[in-house]
């Protein structure tokens, strides 16, 4: 392990399934069946699929049509936010009663630096064990959790043993289980950059730690660095109780491919509404304005603008989108229309680097 890195015991925490989990927690007639939350076999997209559906290749961001093809058997439900906000509140209640260093991702997943916590107990393992049973008794939902030195290795290790299942990768293990690990494993290798390295000859975490930062950074830019650290399993990134959002956006899916840009104009208005709504909310405002449209077929185009300056508002963001609309000739009729604000004025221009160097730290380290 280097001995600059700042040795953290992180926990994971993701949720198995957790919209799916929670109608069939609802309605008991859904278990046992595959099932689908979103859209349905005629429009719209999955939000998320139960274990029973993943085995026919059901994934989340799939056309409810190709989801309806692989699974015939597959039931969809409409999905209920408000009540999987409501249980999601109650998991980061029980998270609260160990830590205030709680990072939440979404709904169904959060970090937590157990590093020093409420409970006194020196181990993570164990903690990460007590916490998933608590949620397990206070919403008969299971979760599953990685422990580990760092967010990149915890968040990884979650997914090991999945579902309803622990991982911890201790210090001295660190090394030896991303050499080992699959390069599709890694967090933040996608599908395009894992084929990317494929190419380039690297299928495992030694392959890629073969490769110096230099070839890196040349064959994946800003990213390069990125690989060459988390490799060795360094990563900085401090739990964040209060995440700053890189971007706010809002987007519909339509009952029915719109190919007049009148009704898109129409729909648009509506949008731009609701993302004003939620600048609001976040008391954000933004520069870089993203128009994003799905076609029929199923390709994105996306189309930006930034401005000289920070807007909220929904005439000024309508105003944009518009523009972005009639930039370029509409390829096919359209299923869904978004608008994102990005370059919000929350960015941390003066943020401090961590200087590796800096940190002492002993190896022995009790997980």
């Amino acid at each position: 392990m280097p001995n600059e890195m700042p040795l953290r015991k992180i926990i994971h925490v993701d949720m198995d399934a957790f919209y799916a989990s929670v109608e069939e927690l609802d309605n008991p007639d859904l278990k046992g069946k595959p099932l689908a939350v979103g859209g349905s076999e005629k429009r719209g997209v999955v939000s998320a699929a139960n274990y029973e559906a993943r085995k026919f290749g059901v994934r989340s961001a799939m056309s409810g049509f190709m989801a309806k093809k692989n699974c015939p058997q597959l039931t969809f439900v409409k999905p209920r936010f408000e009540r999987y906000k409501e249980i999601s509140k109650i998991i980061r209640s029980i998270f609260f009663e160990y830590t205030d260093l709680v990072e939440p991702l979404s709904l169904d997943e959060a970090y937590l630096d157990v590093t020093i916590n409420k409970k006194g107990n020196p181990s993570a393992t164990m903690l990460a064990t007590e916490i998933r049973q608590r949620i397990l008794e206070k919403t008969g939902l299971n979760a599953s959790a990685g422990i580990s030195i760092n967010k990149f290795i915890a968040k990884i290790a979650s997914d090991i043993n999945k579902p309803n299942g622990q991982k911890t990768v201790n210090p001295e293990e660190v090394i030896p289980f991303l050499e080992e690990l699959d390069i599709r494993k890694f967090y933040g290798v996608g599908k395009v950059t894992a084929e990317k390295m494929y190419k380039l000859g690297i299928f495992t975490g030694n392959d890629l730690k073969k490769k110096s930062i230099e070839f890196l950074a040349e064959n994946f830019g800003k990213s390069g660095p990125y690989y060459y650290h988390v490799v060795r399993g360094i990563h900085n990134s401090e739990v964040k109780p209060h995440r700053i959002p890189k971007s706010v956006g809002a987007e519909r899916t339509f009952n029915e491919n719109l190919s007049s840009e009148i009704f898109m104009l129409e729909r648009l208005d509506h949008i731009a509404q609701e993302l004003e709504r939620r600048l609001s909310k976040s008391k954000v405002a933004g520069k870089t304005i993203t128009l994003k449209i799905k076609y029929s077929d199923f390709t994105l185009n996306t189309r930006s603008k930034t401005l000289p300056y920070f807007i909220a508002d929904k005439n000024l963001i309508l105003e944009t989108a518009k523009d972005l609309l009639y930039q370029e000739e509409l390829q096919n009729s359209v299923r869904l229309l978004g608008i994102s604000l990005s370059n919000l004025n929350t960015d941390d221009k003066t943020a401090k680097k961590i200087d590796n160097k800096s940190i002492l730290v002993q190896l022995k380290f009790d997980f």
